[in-house]
């Protein structure tokens, strides 16, 4: 099942599968921002990662000495979501910890998603609300992956701040203690698809909390991230897309011990309590 939301600039088109965003268009002009999910390439559209980002040392972690396995980026992005309230511009979606869910995340939770849309801009907030009489861990983030259409050479990322742009190495999927330096003139990196050659880019400590997509130095594109305290920038060899995907958390690092509540970048929600974040894509 799919939803659709709009209003007088832009269309978003919602899978029930993951809550994922597969479609945002904008009626004036037609154009799609977010990628078609060609398989050749990569069939996802811009998953949502829960109750972990991106991959666990061994997939494994550990609670009260008992051990878990999680894939990649958790288990939120494959279960069907409940569409629990929708108005003609916004939608939202929810799930809830199950038997299934407990099996390999030992908590009680529901996690919703929603969408909506004011002018060009498409706002997503996301709403962890921990029912267990405990602690809860997790990481949240998003994955949205926008079309690139053309040469990918005529594309460029403005950053907000003049900063310096470090970002961590991944190293067999597990974040290593490798950093790079991104190259920047006037905040603006141009893209080509060397800068991936080791994967995703992954921005522990970045100052800007927006920034631009621009084609021929004509920006078409922003993400808005405030409160998201990490980052990661990905793509394919000679895919036609590029990922922004705000992250509350990242990979393991070659250290970690598996404890998930000493894993680094990960939240804890108290009991009773309830985490609550969200970013936004701005078409231009």
């Amino acid at each position: 099942m799919t939803t659709t939301i709009s209003n007088n600039q832009i269309t978003a088109k919602i899978n029930h599968k993951g809550a994922e965003l597969f479609s945002l268009e904008s009626i004036i002009t037609h154009k799609e921002y977010i990628w078609e999910g060609n398989p050749e390439f990569w069939e996802k559209h811009s998953p949502v990662l829960f109750p972990i980002v991106g991959t666990l040392k061994n997939n494994t972690y550990s609670i009260d000495n008992n051990s878990y396995n999680l894939p990649r980026h958790g288990f939120a992005r494959d279960m069907i979501f409940e569409l629990t309230n929708q108005t003609e511009n916004s939608a939202t979606f929810a799930i809830q910890s199950c038997e299934e869910t407990l099996k390999v995340y030992p908590f009680d939770f529901e996690f919703q998603i929603h969408y909506s849309l004011k002018d060009k801009k498409l706002n997503i907030e996301y709403k962890v609300i921990n029912k267990t009489k405990s602690k809860l861990p997790f990481s949240i983030g998003a994955h949205p992956a926008f079309a690139l259409n053309g040469n990918f050479k005529d594309y460029a990322i403005k950053f907000e701040k003049d900063e310096t742009l470090v970002y961590n190495l991944l190293e067999n999927d597990l974040i290593s203690n490798k950093t790079k330096i991104l190259e920047k003139t006037d905040n603006l990196v141009e893209l080509n698809y060397e800068l991936f050659v080791n994967d995703a880019l992954i921005f522990k400590n970045l100052q800007s909390k927006n920034l631009s997509i621009l084609k021929n130095q004509n920006p078409f594109l922003k993400i808005h991230f405030h409160g998201f305290p990490h980052l990661g920038i990905w793509t394919k060899k000679d895919a036609p897309f590029l990922c922004i995907e705000p992250w509350y958390g990242y990979s393991d690092t070659s250290e970690s011990n598996g404890n998930l509540f000493e894993k680094e970048g990960i939240q804890i929600i108290e009991a009773d309590a309830t985490f609550c974040s969200k970013f936004s894509i701005e078409i231009t």
